[in-house]
């Protein structure tokens, strides 16, 4: 097991150096000038020209790539294009709420949406299957900003039940940081929720077909242990792998939650540095994001064989 882990790890070097050189050519290929963009509109070209020389920007793609690559093995993402900080130090400030809210909605989608699946599996063909199989249509098609701001008017506006807005760090109280979370933790873990549903009522469908449930309650042992105890556990290898896949699209889904939420998270810094063409925090967060995606795979991996004591690596 630790060398299956070993090699899965030194794996995602090549895969890292991809997206690396992916991420820099298409920034390098992309209209917009940032040292235009810092100089103002009223700075001349000699100006533009004297910020582009300090910047790099001026170099060559292969000398700018290397520069930056040999900083990235020094576990240096460089400085920010137009407030210089470390975009390291950029990322720490920005980590918190993006984790809190992503975690929040890791617990809610999964706690919610797998009774959901066994439920609407358990009871195929009714009203309760049919309810919830309609409800994942809706999610799938409606947009997750609009999911967002229907909350918000709901909730916030109308209701005043929760803020709209902002995020509060734990440190000043967990219902106060919980009161700031539960409309993006909602927002962003809609599609997620029925992602999973789906995916787990038709892994429980194909398991309730088994000869060893039907001989379980033959047995005399009651639904839930049926359920829960037998058949999900043989049917969670696909529930699993659907949520490893489905967290790509969740980190896609901090950066449109954060933005309507105001939350000062990366993905807002993902869309602050975008809009003003600051290459380096571009490039350090999607490479973060890459490599945090690749190690959530990795887990997805291990904990297959945990579940199902027939795979081993």
């Amino acid at each position: 097991m630790l060398a299956y882990i070993l090699k899965r790890i030194l794996a995602t070097i090549p895969v890292m150096l991809v997206v690396a050189l992916t991420v820099f050519s298409l920034l390098f290929l992309a209209p917009g000038d940032p040292a235009t963009m810092i100089a103002g509109d009223q700075a001349s070209a000699a100006d533009v020209e004297r910020i582009r020389q300090s910047l790099g920007l001026d170099q060559p793609f292969l000398v700018q790539f290397g520069t930056w690559l040999w900083q990235l093995v020094h576990f240096d993402l460089g400085n920010s294009v137009f407030t210089g900080q470390p975009v390291t130090k950029l990322m720490a400030e920005r980590v918190g709420p993006t984790v809190s809210v992503m975690l929040l909605t890791l617990l809610l989608s999964i706690c919610t949406a797998i009774p959901l699946g066994v439920v609407a599996a358990w009871k195929s063909g009714s009203w309760i299957d049919r309810a919830i199989m309609s409800v994942s249509v809706v999610g799938f098609s409606v947009p997750l900003f609009v999911v967002g701001y229907i909350l918000a008017w709901v909730f916030a506006l109308k209701l005043q039940w929760l803020p709209p807005q902002g995020y509060t760090p734990l440190s000043e109280g967990v219902w106060p940081w919980l009161q700031r979370l539960i409309l993006p933790a909602i927002t962003l873990g809609f599609v997620y929720i029925v992602l999973i549903a789906r995916i787990t009522r038709a892994s429980m469908l194909e398991v309730l077909q088994q000869d060893y449930v039907r001989t379980a309650r033959a047995k005399g042992l009651g639904p839930r242990k049926v359920l829960f105890l037998h058949a999900l556990k043989n049917g969670a290898v696909p529930v699993i792998t659907v949520i490893g896949i489905g967290f790509a699209a969740l980190i896609g889904g901090t950066v449109v939650t954060e933005t309507v939420f105001t939350i000062p998270g990366m993905g807002r810094l993902t869309v602050d540095a975008i809009l003003r063409r600051d290459y380096p925090v571009i490039q350090g967060l999607v490479l973060v994001f890459s490599f945090v995606y690749v190690l959530v795979n990795l887990a997805v991996d291990l904990i297959y064989s945990l579940v199902d004591p027939r795979i081993r690596y």
